[in-house]
């Protein structure tokens, strides 16, 4: 039966090695995970050496290679997920079903354990159950979970209410009170041709809005010249920032304004292919989102032949596993081709070597749409919202302590303070504006501005009051990048490591002003030394909280001098309890004294 789902799995996406990853999560669906003879299998089908299918199974979160119980129960663990919560309830659902996280119960039903941030910071605390996802957890939903587990109840026939996602839509600008039907985005940019649409967004200073902000005309007008047998055109939709979920709303209500974005993408650069990459955790809305795109190729908005003008474009969407690295653009187009999703070595740029080394633009979400605006509107029309270096209008997705969790859509030049008063914030004492990637500000540069020129921001706002332990939400965000960096490189490999490793010893209080030190210099290491942005950005928020909210830090620190992470003498308790000693002799500073002055016979009593 394994063999025949294999294989039929394999001729479904005709045997092709780029579509690796995606054979790789259907294998799993069908047989519940990736065994030795399913990864051998698969290997022969592909005629590829099994070593590099087992190299990328075993690179992705989701992806498993010993089974993990007919039930994967993975927690959400952003900070917010922990201000609202969730470890509570996992030790509860832990509890009730007598295991230990991490841990696959003894019986093999089930396995629980925590997993980054799912882009549900809106309604948290968050979970997923075998990749679905389950929104606002209470200790009466861990009760019934726990229940309906133990009696075997498919995650299918739970309660459908807990599967519900709202948008939490809270201000609407320009973008989402636009007011179009689908394709109308599309036909004006048809009727404008490649050269006047390319102008138009040109004009309009359109910027990247996934965190870089690059020249939007620049990266497709580049990719356009670029000699390739094929253009590309990807979305990214892998939005794996903690604190962030705009991506999710536009995909899940505003759709066809990114679909009509891809196309005028496409017919722009040159494409007749365009890929949606969507994150592993967005799972829930792939079945939606199929059956949308086959509505729009009967309806002539897709496909060939698009709206009888000689335009031909279409659009697959991809699956990601579980790989915050992804979202990175070359690491994207990495896992879109079946690999490991490492970011390569640039140059080339993906505008001229992409997606199977041919020419390919990757854009946002938020980038696709606002172009189909563009073409409708023109370029002067939207250079006039927002200031001179950063135009248009920019999705926040605002979590954390505030009244209106949610999106808010704002021109560009708005005051942190406008947004944290717009979201019910009171008493606040620090925002993060870009996810644990970025700038942590104190209540003294609330007057600051969002825009590219003050306080870039790919869009995620986390907000924390006056109770909130600052040390714990830079903890979080370092062990956050510890567990999502790919290991490319060695300064973010170690780095990363090395800082989850100090902030967990000045948990426990064992901490010194040189574990500070070494903080700071891991933040200069890594800044000038990573291969890409994952390490470049990983220290932001740790350091700035660090110089922020000094204090946090200071009443962890057990000694002014170096204070050895490693208690030996601690470590060697079992040791005496099992040989029933515990005179002076049997303990290392004792022992390391009477060495100093002579053999221990000769010690003084």
């Amino acid at each position: 039966m394994a063999a025949m789902n294999i294989e039929s799995i394999l001729d479904r996406h005709s045997r092709e090695a780029h579509r690796l990853v995606q054979i790789l999560r259907e294998t799993q669906d069908a047989l519940g995970w990736l065994a030795p003879e399913s990864l051998t299998a698969i290997a022969e089908g592909l005629d590829i050496p099994r070593a590099q299918v087992e190299s990328t199974a075993g690179f992705y979160s989701f992806f498993h290679t010993r089974p993990l119980g007919d039930y994967r129960i993975l927690f959400s663990d952003n900070i917010t997920d922990r201000m609202l919560g969730n470890q509570d309830l996992m030790r509860t659902l832990c509890e009730k079903l007598w295991l230990e996280p991490g841990r696959v119960a003894e019986d093999g039903l089930v396995s629980v354990d925590a997993t980054s941030c799912t882009g549900m910071c809106d309604q948290g605390p968050a979970l997923l159950a075998n990749y679905r996802t389950i929104t606002r957890l209470t200790p009466a939903r861990i009760d019934e979970m726990a229940h309906l587990i133990r009696r075997r109840v498919q995650v299918g026939d739970w309660p459908p209410e807990w599967f519900h996602v709202e948008d939490n839509i809270r201000r609407r600008d320009v973008l989402l009170d636009h007011g179009l039907a689908p394709g109308e985005a599309l036909a004006a940019a048809l009727d404008r041709g490649p050269t006047g649409l390319l102008g138009e967004i040109e004009r309009s200073a359109l910027r990247g809005r996934g965190g870089a902000g690059f020249g939007s005309d620049i990266k497709w007008r580049s990719c356009r010249d670029a000699w390739g047998d094929a253009h590309y055109v990807i979305c990214n939709a892998d939005e794996g920032e903690p604190g962030t979920f705009k991506d999710r709303v536009l995909l899940s209500s505003y759709f066809d304004m990114v679909v009509d974005g891809m196309c005028i993408a496409g017919f722009a650069i040159g494409a007749s292919k365009g890929f949606i990459y969507l994150r592993g955790e967005y799972r829930y809305l792939l079945d939606r989102l199929e059956t949308r795109l086959a509505q729009r190729r009967e309806a002539g908005l897709l496909g060939r032949n698009i709206l009888g003008r000689g335009f031909t474009f279409d659009i697959e969407i991809h699956l990601g596993a579980g790989a915050y690295i992804c979202g990175e653009e070359s690491a994207l187009i990495e896992s879109l081709e079946g690999k490991p999703g490492k970011p390569r070595i640039r140059p080339p740029f993906p505008v001229t070597h992409g997606y199977l080394g041919q020419p390919t633009t990757v854009n946002n979400v938020e980038t696709l749409a606002l172009a189909a605006l563009i073409a409708v509107k023109g370029g002067e029309w939207f250079r006039a919202i927002g200031t001179p270096a950063s135009t248009g209008t920019k999705l926040l997705s605002v979590s954390g302590d505030v009244a209106r969790p949610g999106i808010y859509e704002f021109p560009f030049g708005v005051t942190v303070a406008e947004v944290l008063e717009a979201a019910g914030a009171t008493d606040t004492q620090a925002v993060t504006t870009a996810g644990a990637a970025g700038s942590c500000l104190a209540a003294n540069e609330f007057g600051r501005r969002i825009a590219f020129e003050d306080v870039p921001t790919g869009g995620s706002i986390m907000v924390f009051d006056q109770s909130r332990d600052m040390f714990e939400a830079a903890r979080n965000f370092a062990h956050f990048f510890a567990h999502e960096s790919c290991g490319f490189c060695t300064p973010c490999r170690v780095g990363t490591a090395v800082n989850a490793r100090l902030m967990d010893k000045l948990a426990l209080d064992r901490g010194s002003p040189y574990d500070l030190d070494e903080m700071e210099k891991m933040h200069h290491l890594m800044q000038g030394a990573s291969h890409c942005g994952l390490g470049n950005t990983a220290t932001i928020a740790l350091r700035d909280i660090l110089a922020k909210f000094r204090p946090a830090f200071d009443r962890r620190l057990h000694s002014p001098d170096y204070e050895p992470g490693f208690d030996l003498d601690a470590a060697l308790s079992q040791a005496r309890r099992m040989t029933g000693r515990d005179d002076a002799g049997a303990h290392l500073t004792d022992n390391l004294s009477a060495h100093a002055g002579g053999h221990p016979s000769e010690a003084k009593p």
